[in-house]
C-alpha cells in the first residue's frame, strides 16, 4: 500500500519544521524515493532514484529526516544502513525478515492476534518494570533463500 503522498510531505515539512529544519528538494526526493520503496533501502538504492544527489548530501539529509522522526534507520549484519519511512508517516505497522548473510531485509505483516499478544505482553512488561512502551518492532533474524541456495 503506497502512503499518501501529500500527508507523507506535509508531515515531514511539519516535523523538519519543528526541529528547525527545512524541507528542501533533496529531502523531499528522498522521502519519495522511501515511499516508493516496498521494503528499507540502502543509501546506494536511494540515490539511484533519487539521481544527481551525492551521497554524502543522502547520508546528511537521511540524518536530518531521522532525527526529526520522518525516517528509521535500520542496521544489519552486514553493517550497511537501510532506511524506510517511519511507520506512523506510512500507517503501516510492519516487522522484517533479515538476512544475516547478505543483510537483505523484508518487510512482512503478522496476523492480528500475534500483534495482540505481543502488546498484551509489551503491557504487561512495561507495568511490572514502571516502563512506558512507546512501539515495538520484531526482527526475524535468519538466511534469504538466496544465500540459503548459494551456502547449498
Amino acid at each position: 500500500m503506497q502512503p499518501n503522498q501529500i500527508d507523507v510531505h506535509d508531515t515531514a515539512d511539519e516535523r523538519l519544521r519543528r526541529d528547525g529544519q527545512r524541507y528542501t528538494a533533496n529531502r523531499r526526493a528522498l522521502v519519495d524515493a522511501m515511499a516508493s520503496a516496498d521494503r528499507p533501502v540502502t543509501v546506494v538504492e536511494l540515490i539511484d532514484v533519487a539521481t544527481g544527489m551525492p551521497q554524502s548530501s543522502a547520508y546528511r539529509n537521511l540524518s536530518v529526516l531521522e532525527d526529526a522522526g520522518v525516517v528509521r534507520r535500520l542496521v544489519t549484519a552486514d553493517d550497511t544502513a537501510r532506511f524506510e519511512l517511519a511507520e506512523d508517516l506510512t500507517g503501516h505497522h510492519h516487522h522484517h525478515l533479515i538476512c544475516e548473510a547478505c543483510g537483505t531485509i523484508t518487510d512482512i505483516d503478522v496476523p492480528t492476534d500475534l500483534e495482540d499478544g505481543v502488546a498484551t505482553f509489551a503491557a504487561s512488561i512495561a507495568m511490572s518494570h514502571g516502563f512506558r512502551i512507546e512501539h515495538h518492532r520484531l526482527d526475524l533474524i535468519g538466511v534469504c533463500p538466496a544465500c540459503s541456495t548459494a551456502a547449498s
